[in-house]
């Protein structure tokens, strides 16, 4: 929608698959991609601070430079105004790490607000005030840097693109260490439901080694045939 939208985000209270989404990680969550035949991996995209891993709904912004445009309202702010508890906040700052697009005031407005955590493919600033509040903010990298006079809101609740991965709003992504994934609405129970299964039989073949039978026996045919497609 246009800066000046003010239409609601697709209702999803009580989401039972963000839930299962947020008890499995990234590896699962991709190796089901993998095995379904779809994309939503995404690399390069880190914690800013030592925070835990995030899992949920999407509410997304997109930014653009400025060029000699004055912006009506503050980036980031209407998606914070509008997103649920357990929300996450994905921006598309097109990979830019020259400005930032994400700062300290959002972060704790967003954490007063609800939000388990905010993707931006590009740059932040103010990760010491993010860490403060604990609000987990993974990113491209980190500048002190303001976006004022250089980057503005383009969008917010409109389909976006993060490295590739069409991501709209009401998608589900999961966040950790290892990197980010993407989750459509219309395929998420299904991926859900194969990364749980992954996860299930990865457990088991943990449980093994511990066991003490041998890793070459554990991780054989039995494991390369995991993300065999349907």
């Amino acid at each position: 929608m246009s800066p000046g939208s003010t239409s609601e985000l697709p209702e999803h209270r009580n989401d039972d698959l963000a839930a299962r989404l947020a008890r499995l990680d990234t590896c699962a969550v991709s190796d089901a991609l993998d095995r379904l035949g779809l994309a939503g991996a995404v690399a390069g995209l880190r914690p800013m601070w030592p925070c835990s891993r995030i899992a949920g709904r999407v509410v997304t912004v997109k930014l653009k430079l400025a060029e000699r445009e004055r912006p009506a309202r503050h980036l980031g702010t209407a998606a914070v105004e509008a997103a649920a508890p357990g929300d996450i906040i994905v921006i598309d700052h097109a990979a830019r790490t020259e400005a930032a697009g994400w700062g300290g005031i959002l972060s704790l407005a967003a954490k007063v607000k609800g939000v388990s955590g905010v993707i931006v493919d590009g740059a932040c600033r103010d990760v010491d005030e993010s860490r403060d509040v604990g609000l987990p903010v993974y990113a491209r990298s980190a500048t002190p840097v303001t976006a004022r006079g250089r980057i503005v809101e383009e969008s917010f609740n409109e389909p976006i693109q993060i490295a590739g991965i069409a991501v709209r709003p009401g998608d589900l992504v999961i966040a950790d260490w290892t990197g980010v994934v993407f989750v459509a609405s219309d395929q998420a129970a299904e991926i859900v439901q194969v990364a749980e299964e992954i996860a299930a039989r990865e457990a088991q073949m943990a449980e093994a080694v511990r066991g003490g039978r041998s890793v070459v026996e554990v991780m054989g045919a039995s494991y390369e045939s995991m993300l065999g497609r349907h």
